[in-house]
């Protein structure tokens, strides 16, 4: 499965951006999309998942409210839609593939259960 993300960039603080990652090659095998975000000098953490079939979707605490996972299972794409942008999710932002199938809601939580990773799209939001 090959995964490119694209629709990052320069915003001002409370605009907004959409994310997009397409998915390509063997992507019947996937079962579940995430995003994640890696800020400078700090850990990858977790986003916002959904599964392809359409069941729950996952989202980060902190981050519920102004962020939106939504897919197009037509076009094998998954976006991430943000809004009321802070400075602090400036940040590398990468989406995975699962293909492994879990009813726990902490499994698409953490990135190891990912198989697949995109190169990442920059966001820079500026006060």
């Amino acid at each position: 499965v090959q995964l490119v993300e694209s629709g990052g960039g320069l915003v001002q603080a409370g605009g907004s951006l959409r994310l997009s990652c397409a998915a390509s090659g063997r992507t019947f095998s996937s079962i579940a999309m995430g995003w994640f975000r890696q800020a400078p000098g700090k850990e990858r953490e977790f986003v916002a998942a959904a599964t392809w079939s359409g069941g729950p979707t996952y989202y980060a605490d902190s981050l519920k409210g102004r962020f939106t996972i939504s897919r197009d299972n037509a076009k094998n794409t998954v976006y991430l839609q943000m809004n009321s942008l802070k400075p602090e999710d400036t940040a590398v932002y990468y989406c995975a593939a699962a293909t492994t199938y879990s009813s726990s809601s902490g499994y698409y939580r953490i990135a190891v259960s990912y198989d697949y990773w995109g190169q990442g799209t920059q966001v820079t939001v500026s006060s």
